[in-house]
């Protein structure tokens, strides 16, 4: 294992390789206030009179918090788990985790020379192996917006002699910091349910794309058979948080991460949603029963 690393650098300066950027999030739309949020805020612990001084509210797994206060609570859970991520993903998926992201890969059709942005790239996985498709011509960005889970991709990436040839940019999804028609290639793996809004992050992805270039968002989604569903939620609220505990000492990230995939638009839905912002010949596939669905768009 490599030495301790030193912090990410300031919020200021050129991006670099083997460098983090942090960017200041730029406002989002207002979004419609949700009937009785009040009342759900107060059943969930979100005070009314933080409510009220919004005016706008989304939810934080179950909980319905003031629209402001979610990225602060998604940067809470990810600070708490960035040590323990990877075990963490090994553990909750018996490794099949694996498998989805190098189906993201082989769908993505990415070439020697091309530009790549993952977004709420953590640990590196995506990022590393886009390194190995897009050769030395090519670029590969790490995007994420929580800072703890920039330091440990980078460390990891470093550890195996990746990290110089890869750019580490802290940014928000749903402001990205690129000129338009940056890239050829944008990957958000299971980061899109964490983002408080989820359609302006994804027209800022598609104003950030190439003509030509695609979308692939590969994220927990609805599994398709009543049965598998049964048994995934006895996963998901029991066994999940009590492998927090064991494994993070943090049982509560782990039940959030259960509820924020029941939270997340479905299969349909999202492949709408892509479509309403801007994206053509949408389409997706579901993984492991609908556990897992990795949507495709591309922008002409």
């Amino acid at each position: 294992m490599s030495q301790r690393r030193p912090d990410l650098p300031p919020a200021n300066g050129p991006m670099s390789r083997g460098e983090s950027v942090a960017v200041t999030p730029m406002p989002t739309p207002s979004a419609r206030p949700m009937a009785g949020a009040e009342a759900r805020a107060q059943a969930s612990g979100t005070s009314s009179s933080n409510i009220k001084a919004s005016g706008e509210v989304t939810h934080f797994g179950y909980q319905t918090v003031a629209r402001e206060e979610k990225a602060g609570k998604v940067a809470e859970v990810f600070h708490s788990v960035a040590a323990k991520y990877d075990i963490m993903n090994d553990l909750m998926s018996l490794g099949i985790h694996r498998l989805w992201k190098r189906f993201t890969v082989e769908m993505s059709g990415v070439r020697p020379g091309q530009q790549v942005l993952d977004i709420a790239g953590g640990t590196g996985d995506l990022a590393r192996a886009f390194h190995k498709e897009v050769g030395p011509t090519g670029r590969v960005v790490l995007a994420d917006i929580n800072s703890s889970m920039l330091m440990v991709g980078r460390d990891k990436l470093l550890d195996v002699g990746v990290a110089g040839q890869i750019e580490f940019v802290q940014a928000n999804a749903e402001c990205l910091p690129f000129a338009p028609g940056s890239f050829d290639l944008i990957t958000i793996a299971f980061g899109l349910r964490n983002v408080t809004d989820k359609d302006a992050a994804l027209r800022s992805m598609y104003q950030s794309l190439k003509p030509g270039g695609r979308l692939l968002v590969l994220e927990f989604s609805k599994p398709i058979a009543e049965p598998l569903a049964k048994v995934y939620d006895a996963y998901s609220f029991s066994l999940l948080p009590m492998m927090g505990k064991l494994i993070a000492n943090d049982a509560e990230s782990y039940r959030y991460l259960a509820e924020s995939i029941r939270m997340h638009p479905d299969q349909n839905t999202l492949k709408g949603m892509m479509e309403a912002a801007g994206f053509e010949r949408c389409d997706y596939h579901n993984l492991t029963g609908g556990i897992v669905a990795l949507h495709r768009g591309f922008k002409f």
